[in-house]
């Protein structure tokens, strides 16, 4: 039911129409599925997309599912490949990373794969940092000691280990998170750091594992903006028409024709690329 809802909004804002579409019914749906969304109070865009991904995945499986069967059915005897894991929202948005876990006293290595469809990225600076240095925060290894320390099939019990993660498998469409909500001093604040993103040649490469053979640059596509504090503010988008290439802002039922220079902003929450 939502995935319907989803693609009629879809489509009334792709018919060209109507100056601004209302995506009320679809909403109105989801939040059947979902009644923490129902509410009519400020939720987290990044937990909110998430739910939309997994739940259209979930939708278009199923549909996908039903196809596969019944061309298992008219084509007897034909051998077919099951599909039924996959979807378009995976085909688009999912990812692979692999973490490299290495004991540091048997100096073992293993590997951990996991899959994704968005990266959170930490925000390494209070005032000014690139989306470079957030990737670099984020890929960036580490070591795991104390409590964090992971248990060693070699040697039999916890040890200290080193981690790296690198990407196996990039995805059409890479979806990057700024987390702006951090803890500071036990108390949670957002940050406010200008992070400056590239719009085309995004190149991660650096973070790619060399068994990862897909293409490995990136231009930008849209960004979701916040502006306001941990707990009211006001949620914009920018979006590139992907025939014109211009860029439009939608605020509400605003929704305006921008420059690119425009694009950069201060209250970038979410980027497409």
């Amino acid at each position: 039911e939502s995935a319907i809802a989803f693609g009629s909004l879809v489509s009334d804002m792709w018919l060209g129409e109507f100056d601004f579409v209302s995506p009320e019914a679809f909403h109105s749906v989801f939040g059947k599925r979902y009644p923490a969304f129902s509410r009519r109070t400020q939720h987290d865009a990044q937990e909110f997309l998430i739910c939309v991904l997994d739940d259209l995945h979930e939708a278009f499986k199923q549909v996908r599912a039903q196809l596969c069967q019944e061309r298992q059915s008219s084509a007897a005897g034909a051998s077919t490949r099951s599909s039924s894991g996959t979807s378009i929202i995976t085909h688009l948005f999912e990812g692979q990373l692999s973490y490299a876990i290495r004991c540091l006293t048997c100096r073992a290595l293993s590997d951990r794969p996991e899959n994704f469809t968005i990266l959170s990225l930490p925000i390494p600076s209070t005032r000014m940092c690139s989306l470079q240095d957030c990737l670099e925060c984020f890929f960036q290894p580490d070591t795991l000691t104390r409590n964090n320390q992971i248990h060693c099939y070699w040697c039999g019990s916890n040890r200290d280990a080193t981690v790296k993660a690198s990407i196996t498998k990039a995805p059409q469409i890479i979806i990057f998170h700024l987390k702006r909500f951090a803890w500071q001093d036990k108390h949670r604040k957002k940050l406010s750091t200008t992070v400056c993103y590239p719009f085309s040649d995004l190149d991660l490469s650096p973070y790619i594992s060399p068994s990862c053979h897909n293409n490995t640059e990136y231009s930008l596509c849209a960004v979701v903006n916040h502006a306001g504090d941990l707990d009211y503010g006001h949620y914009t988008a920018f979006c590139k028409h992907s025939i014109t290439k211009h860029w439009y802002s939608f605020d509400d039922a605003q929704v305006t024709k921008i420059p690119d220079s425009a694009v950069q902003a201060d209250t970038a929450y979410i980027l497409f690329y």
